[in-house]
């Protein structure tokens, strides 16, 4: 999960609740990751606010039931084989692959405003690959929208087998029971489109009133 802001209800119920829910479960070996490298993928001309969001974001998946006793929490650049893995990736991943990709395609029209013409944006799929391959994940927790990505994360996989060894299995997704919200404007919700109810949000209709969101333990 990116340190891009405060965590909103679409991270809670397209993502973060399915962790928990996972990590529960007792069936699975969980690692879950602050995107600090991500994070640089479309605001790397603002960072001052990366260190605090680390913070704030982990305290909310505590908050939220997430535990380090139970699974793996970790921040991404920590892991310096994120970076090397990304680096062999991107040699055998062709560019239109990366240039068809509709998350790329969508926020290239909605942020307008963000410089996102960086090979960092474009290919930062192959970097989420890398994220999940080296731990050779069997299952990925996502949402309706980062399909696209898992399937040319198993895309890449299945190349760097043929090219080399049978190395990474060919992961699937573990959908949320509800893999998409929609924010305020109808669009996805996301702190990038400023669409978002934020879980530290307070008042009536906020983050505390909603069922779901107090039982799991929100701060």
């Amino acid at each position: 999960m990116r340190p891009t802001g405060k965590l909103h209800l679409g991270n809670l119920l397209g993502a973060l609740g399915n962790w928990i829910d996972l990590q529960n479960k007792g069936d699975y070996d969980c690692f879950y990751f602050v995107a600090d490298w991500h994070a640089l993928t479309s605001d790397y001309g603002s960072t001052d606010q990366i260190r605090s969001n680390i913070v704030d974001m982990v305290i909310d998946w505590l908050s939220c039931g997430l535990d380090p006793t139970g699974s793996t929490l970790f921040v991404q650049s920590d892991i310096k084989e994120h970076a090397e893995l990304f680096v062999l990736f991107s040699m055998i991943t062709p560019l239109p692959w990366l240039e068809r990709n509709p998350t790329y395609k969508e926020m290239k029209e909605e942020l307008v405003e963000k410089d996102l013409s960086t090979f960092g944006f474009l290919g930062y799929p192959v970097l989420q690959a890398a994220d999940i391959l080296m731990y050779k994940a069997y299952g990925v927790p996502v949402g309706l929208d980062q399909l696209p990505h898992v399937e040319l994360t198993r895309e890449i996989a299945r190349r760097f087998n043929f090219l080399y060894d049978n190395i990474f299995p060919i992961p699937e997704p573990l959908l949320a029971e509800v893999p998409k919200l929609l924010g305020i404007d109808g669009r996805k919700m996301s702190k990038s489109y400023d669409n978002a109810i934020y879980l530290s949000d307070r008042g009536e209709g906020c983050a505390r009133d909603i069922p779901f969101v107090n039982s799991a333990r929100v701060r």
